[in-house]
Parts: C-alpha cells; sequence; structure tokens
C-alpha cells in the first residue's frame, strides 16, 4: 500500500506574508493566528494589516514556551470561544506546532506561516508535543497536511543563519534515510511504504543542497533574496517534507531524540542533530570511507557539524555517548533500518563519527 501525503498549495516568495489575509480568508471566515512575542513584534502588525485589507480582523493568540497538551488546550478553548474555523500558525517550530495543535482540537483549516527555516515541520502534518522539561511525549498527526505553506522568503533570510543551517541539516539526510527505508521494508509514518515519489523528492532535495546550498548561505549573509535562495528554502520546507512522508526516516532522527537528553548540548537545534545522526547513519551502512569523505567536504562548505565538540560536548563522556545512544532507541525511527539496531551499536558508530572527525580536524 502506498499513501501519498502533501500540503494542498504551497506559495513562497518575497514579501508573501503581506497576503495572509486574503489567503486565509479563503479557507474561513473567522481565522485565529498563533505566534509567539517576538514574531508578534516582527510581523504582527503586517499581518493584521492584511486581513485588515480584506475587511476582516484576526484575534491573536501567543503561544507558551513549550507545546504541551495543556497548553494547546488552553489556546484551543480560546480559539472555540472566537468561532475560529481557520487557524494561522506564524513563527518557529513551537508556534506552528501549538497552531496545529488547536487546528486539530477544534477540526479546522489550518495555515502555516514559518519566519525561520530551521526544519521541514511547517509542511508536514505531525506534531511535536512535549512536557514543561523539554522532553518528547508524542508525536500526534493532523487529520490532513496544512491546507496552505506561506514561506516569505525575505523573512527567512532576516532571520539567524543558524536556523537556516539547521533546515539544511534535517533536509540532507532525507534521501539517506528514505534509502534505509526501502531496504528494510519499512513502512513510512502513515503507514504505507515508500513510494516513488518519495523517493525521487528525497533525491531531488539533496541535489538542490548541494547545488544551491553554500552560494544561498552566502546570498542569506548578505540578505539577498537570489535564486539559490529561493532553491534552498524550497528543499529544507517542502521538498523535505515530502520526502519524510512519503520516503520514511531512518537512524539520522533516531539520534537526534537522542540529543535533547543531553545537558551539555542544551540550546542545539534539532536540524543540527539530524545531520550529525546522518554521519552515525554511514557508518553503519558501512559506506565507503571515500563516500563518506564527499559528504564530510559537503558539510564543511555548508557549516555543519561533524563532532559532539560542535554541540558543546567537548571530549564527550562515556556516560553521554550512552545517554545519546540511549536517547536514539526510544525513537521508532531506529527501527527502520536494514538490521536490528541495540544502543551498544549506536555508541560503536557514534565513537567512530568522533575519531573521523578528529583525524580530519
Amino acid at each position: 500500500m502506498r499513501i501519498f501525503a502533501a500540503t494542498s498549495r504551497y506559495i513562497q516568495g518575497p514579501g508573501v506574508i503581506d497576503d495572509v489575509g486574503r489567503h486565509a480568508l479563503e479557507l474561513g471566515r473567522n481565522a485565529v493566528v498563533v505566534a509567539d512575542a517576538d514574531v508578534d513584534r516582527l510581523f504582527g502588525r503586517r499581518i493584521a494589516q492584511s486581513f485588515a485589507s480584506q475587511g476582516a480582523r484576526a484575534q491573536m493568540l501567543v503561544c507558551p514556551n513549550e507545546v504541551t497538551k495543556a497548553a494547546i488546550a488552553v489556546l484551543a478553548e480560546r480559539a472555540q470561544s472566537l468561532c475560529a474555523d481557520v487557524v494561522v500558525g506564524v513563527g518557529g517550530g513551537k508556534s506552528i506546532d501549538t497552531a496545529k495543535g488547536i487546528a486539530r482540537l477544534l477540526c479546522t483549516r489550518f495555515v502555516s506561516v514559518p519566519t525561520i527555516a530551521s526544519n521541514d515541520g511547517p509542511a508536514s502534518a505531525s506534531i511535536a508535543v512535549y512536557d514543561d522539561h523539554h522532553a518528547m511525549v508524542e508525536v500526534q498527526q493532523l487529520r490532513r497536511n496544512p491546507d496552505l505553506v506561506l514561506v516569505d522568503s525575505r523573512a527567512i533570510i532576516g532571520a539567524p543563519l543558524r536556523f537556516l543551517r539547521a533546515g539544511i541539516g534535517d533536509a540532507i539526510s532525507k534521501k539517506f534515510e528514505a534509502d534505509a527505508c526501502v531496504a528494510a521494508g519499512a513502512a513510512t509514518l502513515f503507514g504505507g511504504q515508500p513510494s516513488h515519489t518519495g523517493i525521487t523528492v528525497a533525491d531531488a532535495c539533496f541535489r538542490i543542497i548541494r547545488q544551491h546550498g553554500a552560494a544561498a548561505l552566502r546570498a542569506a549573509e548578505r540578505n539577498e533574496v537570489t535564486e539559490d535562495v529561493e532553491s534552498l528554502i524550497e528543499a529544507t520546507v517542502l521538498l523535505s517534507t515530502l520526502a519524510f512522508e512519503n520516503g520514511g526516516l531512518s537512524i539520522a532522527h533516531a539520534i537526534a531524540r537522542g540529543f535533547p537528553m543531553l545537558e551539555r548540548a542544551a540550546g542545539s537545534l534539532h536540524g543540527a542533530h539530524v545531520a550529525y545522526g546522518l554521519l552515525v547513519q554511514l557508518v553503519l551502512e558501512e559506506r565507503a570511507p571515500s563516500f563518506v569523505d564527499d559528504i564530510v567536504a559537503t558539510y564543511v562548505e555548508l557549516g555543519l557539524p561533524r563532532r559532539l565538540a560542535d554541540f558543546g560536548l567537548t571530549a564527550p563522556s562515556t556516560a553521554e555517548v550512552r545517554q545519546l545512544a540511549q536517547g536514539a532507541m526510544e525513537s521508532p525511527s531506529v527501527r527502520r533500518f536494514s538490521r536490528s539496531m541495540t544502543a551498544s551499536l549506536l555508541e560503536e558508530a557514534i565513537l567512530v563519527v568522533e575519531e573521523r572527525a578528529g583525524v580530519s580536524q
């Protein structure tokens, strides 16, 4: 069985955030906008004006510091009291996942407006839910993917560059994770087998990052929206999502699950965790050294992490490596691999990555 998942419409370009009101009102009559205080300060006036230009008003709901079931429930009750029939999530992962959670509870239409491109969450149906201590408790699913994903490329490059680099890290793994799922005969998140569409998109995502990534980062540093920038954003936000929902996730994302458990890695981003996880996956796949060296050279060019020291874990202890491996074993993605994994095997692979990184310095 094959299951195809995708957003209904994707719009990307400089300044498109100014059209969010018009697009949202095509989906519903009463909109609520979910954003954090910083995003409200940066974009709130423009968003309000986009609704005012349509003769409408959208209520702004400020999202909390963590995406918890309780926080989602409180805001959903508020949105319901406003008779919301379309929810607009604006900002980073927390705002968008909170907004998704509200839309899921109320069964409303959903519009995703990312202002950073640090991961592929904006176009996906997934909702990462945490506890108050930022430990993931579950991944919920919207009943369907966002009705609209609206990506303002100027807003994306206006954010700190570390976010875009993290988005590259989250996307660059998708080709290899989808291939691993095919080799393992594993199912995607929706229970179908990886499709030709998913594999083809994953390949394209990797190719576009290699072709446009470095030039896009240089342009972003100059605050210029170029064709390289637009191509990279499309790869990190749209293609990366199509790849993982229709191709599957494997070891790279399993390793990413373990990073939040490492105290010294606090503040590092999910996409960076995935990038490191891909290096671990390549070790487990027993890739030729020349192949890994080529990938590492791309990492150097794009500024992606290659060792635990890049996350603040200088001279990582045996306990920290073990904790990372054991955390990875809690992810369902660890089972989407051609051979059965154990924490010990993951530890060994992590140590190989660390050894190779030390040699290449």
